[in-house]
């Protein structure tokens, strides 16, 4: 299972390591990847992050941590290396402009629709997890209505990757943020543990299960 996402997934205290246990203690065999700041068009070529994070069987008990040597690699180079059954995309918040007085639909849009073709490319199942609720403000102005009107835009658009929506995880508010977006470790435990039973019941990756 290759998993790739945000900043989310970039430190070790965030999702990284939780959603890396869960889904190993389900019998996959996981390589997580995190690149800060980055959109889904970011993947489809390899890019300077700020920032990220790495997890696989190979880098020990816990995330290697990356900071400005932190670089995307082009998602088709990624799956031709791991040759995963499942690429699960952890990407939304990114791409939400929340700062912003308009959500730049169109160039979301291509970047989504892109990212989604490529992987479907390859043959690979699909699975993306929309953003979950945050704490209104903070540095990256996190709002409840823009994280609705996101969540609902890539359920229309990820296809055909199955949709995972977030927002059913947790009630506005309720899982405590450093910031707005980015939870304490106990929200990206809960948010870890609720991303893996659903990938776990999908039907997709049910049957993926049986000899």
């Amino acid at each position: 299972m290759l998993v790739i996402g945000e900043s989310h997934l970039s430190q070790a205290n965030y999702l990284i390591n939780p959603l890396y246990e869960n889904l190993s203690a389900q019998g996959a065999k996981v390589h997580a990847i995190g690149a800060c700041g980055a959109s889904a068009g970011d993947w489809l070529k390899s890019i300077s992050v700020p920032c990220g994070g790495d997890r696989s069987s190979s880098t020990g008990a816990t995330a290697v941590i990356k900071g400005r040597d932190a670089v995307t690699t082009p998602i088709k180079q990624l799956i031709a290396t791991d040759k995963p059954d499942v690429v699960v995309i952890i990407i939304g918040d990114t791409m939400a402009s929340y700062d912003k007085p308009a959500f730049p639909r169109a160039w979301a849009w291509q970047g989504v629709t892109s990212l989604a073709k490529e992987v479907a490319a390859t043959k690979t199942t699909c699975v993306w997890v929309g953003p979950p609720w945050g704490q209104p403000g903070g540095k990256y102005q996190k709002n409840d209505p823009r994280v609705e009107l996101i969540s609902g835009f890539l359920a229309s658009n990820v296809a055909p990757c199955i949709y995972i929506d977030s927002l059913k995880f947790s009630k506005p508010g309720q899982w405590t943020t450093l910031d707005g977006q980015h939870f304490s470790l106990a929200g990206y435990k809960a948010w870890s543990e609720a991303i893996s039973l659903a990938i776990s019941d999908l039907p997709a990756i049910k049957s993926l299960k049986k000899p």
